[in-house]
């Protein structure tokens, strides 16, 4: 088996875990299937870095924080389904990909899990979290953003290989173009009083995810 096949399987599993923990009536057929339509998406060309590796990156992240969560099989779900539907040149993936989640898992979950899912997903457009939700919703979905921004923080060799693939994927914008829009999104996040919104990332990451954002904003000004 090769290494991304391995990927492939092992998320696979988790997958079909995290479903069946909280699904009514799926069987491994439909889980498998399921699956299979994800990883599809997180193959296709357009990606570089929005692909299953990153997803894997976030399971990692998963495991050190789960504890943590009040609802891990949701909080899962929500990673797998987050960018399911990817295209550069459009700026609704989060709705695109967030109506995908629904429409693949409501004949198995509740309306209000499919809800949490909704909501979750559409939160990583704007890295906000919604200030209505109850303490116990607001804290896992502090979690989820801050996987979802944890490679901000860490080394800067990991950090350069996230930039250039991002590169990647926006291929089609002139270098030009993108150094001016790329430094703007940098400075938005710098402008934020906090990268992190728990505590457990804020301690370990947030000063390497600031250095590691002055040093890209540096370079693409080179």
């Amino acid at each position: 088996m090769n290494d991304i096949s391995h990927v492939t399987s092992d998320l696979g599993q988790r997958f079909a875990i995290h479903l069946a923990a909280i699904a009514n009536n799926i069987d491994s057929k439909e889980a498998q299937a399921l699956w299979q339509a994800v990883a599809i998406r997180y193959n296709e060309p357009q990606r570089a870095y929005h692909t299953l590796r990153h997803i894997e990156q976030l399971f990692a992240q998963f495991e050190r924080v789960k504890q943590h969560l009040n609802a891990p099989h949701i909080i899962a779900l929500a990673l797998y389904y987050h960018d399911v539907i990817y295209e550069p040149t459009r700026s609704d993936n989060e709705l695109k990909s967030a109506e995908y989640a629904i429409e693949s898992l409501s004949p198995y979950l509740t309306t209000e899990q499919c809800q949490r899912i909704y909501v979750l997903i559409m939160m990583t457009a704007t890295h906000q979290l919604d200030e209505l939700m109850d303490a116990n919703k607001r804290s896992d979905a502090a979690y989820l953003l801050d996987m979802d921004l944890s490679v901000l923080g860490t080394a800067w060799s990991e950090y350069a290989q996230y930039a250039s693939a991002v590169r990647q994927e926006y291929a089609h914008v002139p270098v030009t173009d993108y150094r001016t829009g790329r430094t703007a999104v940098l400075k938005g996040l710098l402008a934020h009083s906090k990268l992190y919104l728990t505590e457990y990332y804020f301690e370990r990451l947030e000063k390497q995810a600031r250095d590691n954002i002055k040093r890209e904003i540096t370079a693409l000004a080179a």
